[in-house]
């Protein structure tokens, strides 16, 4: 994989307006954002086919976490809106992730069109082990990443969104195919915001991850167009 193909811009904004002029600036160097919940609730789902639009791709991330019955008929609505990737909440369950899987296979199908891959979310970058044992889960963040990730495997996703810190756990048990999506990537030169468990670019893909997630530290940038290809550079050195 090229550094353009692992890179995902998170676009955590709040207006269409600010999406697309950054979908504009970076479409050049950047193939894949990141659609969240907040610039979803703010626009819609036409914002992924705008996007889609200039050329890009969209990863979905919407984290349904429902009853099973709930989750296929949301992730086969959202099928037909043309995302490359979108993602569950792995602590929905085994049956609430491979009903999701059974329903957007069939539903793309059914459109005639590429099915979008499904990964799970596994622990939230945001929390750490005293976050977890406060819900709890009494195992260690690995223990518990790796179980999830396993069983998400087992309900036929196609991978699942962990912490730079948990990919190469990931990959030696799960293998090359297995997808690993990281959030929690931040740049040398950037800070880490709320996040507890991040690593570098050049980190992260070291460490096995598919695909890097970064927001702020490109979208907040003074020139995000030169905050991504320092990224990308930075990516293309550590392959």
């Amino acid at each position: 994989m090229t550094a353009k193909d692992r890179l995902i811009i998170a676009l955590d904004v709040d207006t269409k307006e600010k999406a697309l002029a950054l979908v504009r600036q970076l479409k050049n160097d950047v193939k894949f954002f990141k659609i969240g919940l907040e610039l979803f609730s703010s626009c819609g789902p036409d914002i992924v086919q705008e996007i889609k639009g200039k050329g890009c791709e969209v990863f979905l991330d919407l984290k349904f976490h429902d009853i099973p019955t709930t989750v296929a008929k949301a992730a086969a609505a959202v099928t037909k809106l043309g995302a490359y990737m979108l993602n569950v909440h792995a602590l929905g369950g085994y049956d609430m992730m491979k009903r999701c899987a059974e329903s957007v296979k069939a539903e793309a199908a059914r459109l005639k069109i590429e099915r979008p891959k499904i990964i799970a979310v596994t622990i939230l970058t945001s929390m750490d082990r005293d976050a977890l044992r406060k819900v709890g889960l009494s195992g260690s963040i690995e223990d518990e990443v790796l179980k999830l990730a396993i069983l998400a495997r087992d309900a036929a996703l196609d991978g699942v969104v962990a912490s730079p810190e948990e990919a190469r756990m990931i990959r030696e048990a799960l293998g090359p195919g297995f997808i690993i999506v990281t959030p929690g990537v931040r740049p040398s030169w950037a800070v880490s915001d709320d996040q507890k468990r991040f690593a570098t670019p050049k980190e992260a893909v070291a460490y096995g991850a598919s695909f890097i997630v970064v927001g702020r530290p490109i979208t907040a940038a003074s020139d995000p167009v030169e905050a991504a290809r320092k990224i990308l550079k930075e990516i293309g050195d550590s392959q």
